[in-house]
């Protein structure tokens, strides 16, 4: 399981990393690997807005569908487009293929760095 040391992560399983005032979120290594393939992603549309905790989309598998939980509260100020054609991005670059970019961000989640992440997903096992 790979673990980017400059993200912040949350106990579902997203990362975030704040670039200019902008949040940039997507699923994490772990959550990729839980999920399996994944085949389809239900996105929000940019100007949307989103709360800390709360649902945003979905992202679906093989296995299963998983909510996709937003770590921050804000507008949606972008959607990567790119998942809608190739959703199996996010099993291959968890940490490239980014999933929505968020702006006026006013709140967060309990947000983890990389070793408490990483002792998290430990006990998840």
């Amino acid at each position: 399981m790979t673990i980017n040391p400059d993200l912040k992560y949350t106990k579902s399983h997203e990362w975030v990393k704040e670039e200019d005032g902008i949040a940039v979120v997507g699923i994490t290594d772990f959550a990729q690997d839980a999920l399996g393939d994944v085949v389809f992603v239900n996105l929000p549309e940019a100007g949307d807005e989103v709360v800390a905790g709360e649902s945003f989309g979905d992202v679906e598998s093989v296995k299963a569908v998983s909510d996709l939980v937003s770590p921050v509260s804000g507008i949606v100020q972008a959607v990567n487009e790119e998942l809608m054609d190739a959703p199996e991005m996010l099993n291959s670059d968890p940490y490239g293929a980014w999933i929505i970019k968020v702006e006026q961000v006013n709140d967060h989640e309990q947000l983890l760095d990389a070793d408490d992440y990483e002792a998290f997903c430990a006990e998840e096992g």
